[in-house]
């Protein structure tokens, strides 16, 4: 369908899976305020490792249960979309790092809309 293709903006949320807001997964919370502001989608991924604002290494570890890993949330949607859902997420966010960045979305396949 048309209306997602074209120049749009990419959000990333870096943030860490041990974060939480009232009680529950930052990323869920998130999720559930991208979905409420008609976010079109959203995407975490958890990486295997990295290096943090304090300079700490979190990495995956197979034999320890419980640890500390980032995640990256992934927004793409026009600036007014994004920067709406900002006004009220950005404040869920204690720790993390924010971005946005230009991307051009060249093709969208989806059954419900047919092809673009």
């Amino acid at each position: 369908m048309q209306r997602y293709l074209g120049k749009r903006k990419e959000l990333k949320i870096y943030i860490s899976n041990e974060d939480t807001f009232e009680s529950k997964p930052l990323f869920e919370a998130l999720l559930a305020r991208a979905k409420e502001s008609g976010i079109s989608g959203a995407t975490v991924m958890k990486a295997v490792a990295g290096l943090g604002v304090h300079s700490e290494i979190h990495s995956f570890n197979v034999w320890v249960l419980r640890q500390k890993v980032p995640l990256v949330i992934t927004i793409i949607d026009t600036e007014e979309h994004i920067r709406a859902f900002l006004d009220e997420a950005g404040k869920m966010i204690d720790e993390g790092l924010v971005t946005m960045s230009d991307t051009e979305v060249l093709q969208y396949h989806h059954p419900k809309f047919g092809e673009a």
